[in-house]
């Protein structure tokens, strides 16, 4: 009997989009269910009854809630298949610290440049960038974080490449312009297929933002 996996999230959520990569790098069969969170599913609710939110990675009827420990579950269920985490314990815990910093640091700041306006924005943008440029510097000249493999780290932060847009659109500045480096390694990640058939399409996220900015009432 083959596995049952299901995908439970919202399209927006780079923290979905985690999974889904990591799904897509190890080539196995899912299926996607989209949640409204206004409205939230009964299977939603009996997979994560404690946080009651998504992503749900659900295996064989059994659910795995977090997107970096989804991810983490999929490298280590599916061993025979493209590793994510390295094999070496020091660089296994290295990955996971960067991880780590990135569920910290980047989304937080990221939310103040679209959430806020004036000097709350100001310091979200330079929260951000500063951000940024410490995982710019841990990525050096490498292609990826790993070094020359596609990895764990790669995964958890490529998804936010889909908000940059809308980062930039809100905040008036240039990612690129702070952060090159970081750009070309998005771009590179960009170029494999299990990165590109999971980010939605910058303008679309942008869309969105503006839409949930109204409903917020931040217009």
């Amino acid at each position: 009997m083959s596995d049952e996996v299901i995908l439970l999230s919202i399209w927006p959520s780079m923290f979905g989009m985690r999974v889904q990569i990591a799904l897509e790098e190890k080539g196995i069969e899912y299926e996607y269910k989209e949640e409204d969170l206004a409205n939230k599913s009964t299977l939603l609710l009996k997979m994560n009854p404690i946080h009651k939110k998504v992503p749900v990675l659900i295996h064989n009827g059994k659910p795995v809630c977090e997107s970096s420990i989804a991810v983490q579950y999929i490298d280590e269920a599916w061993k025979d298949k493209f590793p994510l985490l390295p094999t070496d314990p020091y660089h296994r815990a290295q990955a996971r610290f960067w991880a780590d910093y990135i569920d910290k640091k980047i989304y937080n700041a990221s939310r103040k440049i679209w959430e806020t306006k004036g000097e709350d924005q100001e310091v979200g943008k330079k929260e951000f960038i500063d951000c940024l440029k410490v995982l710019e510097k841990a990525l050096g000249d490498n292609p990826y974080f790993g070094g020359e493999e596609f990895g764990f780290v790669d995964v958890e932060l490529v998804p936010f490449f889909s908000w940059f847009y809308t980062y930039e659109t809100c905040g008036n500045f240039s990612i690129e312009a702070e952060c090159p480096k970081l750009i070309a390694w998005a771009k590179r990640c960009m170029e494999r297929e299990s990165v590109s058939k999971s980010l939605p399409a910058p303008q679309k996220v942008y869309d969105f933002v503006l839409q949930l900015k109204k409903t917020m009432g931040l217009e």
